[in-house]
């Protein structure tokens, strides 16, 4: 159990990590905290969904890297 909580705590503070860095860009290129926020909060949201969808992806269609007995 503990190899898994520090699987969760290692992609929380990735997730966080990424979100810090989409907030600090959308800053830079805005000037707007509100803005860059906001943008941050949607990233923050949309990426488990399409992590999730590129792995279903990947699983059903994609079978680089498979051998051949492992469908």
């Amino acid at each position: 159990m503990v190899h898994v909580k520090r699987h969760i705590a290692k992609a929380i503070s990735y997730r966080i990590l990424g979100t810090l860095q989409t907030i600090t860009i959308g800053y830079i290129l805005t000037g707007s905290l509100v803005i860059s926020s906001t943008i941050g909060v949607v990233e923050l949201c949309i990426k488990p969904i399409m992590y999730f969808l590129h792995e279903r992806m990947w699983y059903k269609w994609i079978k680089f890297g498979l051998n051949k007995g492992n469908d």
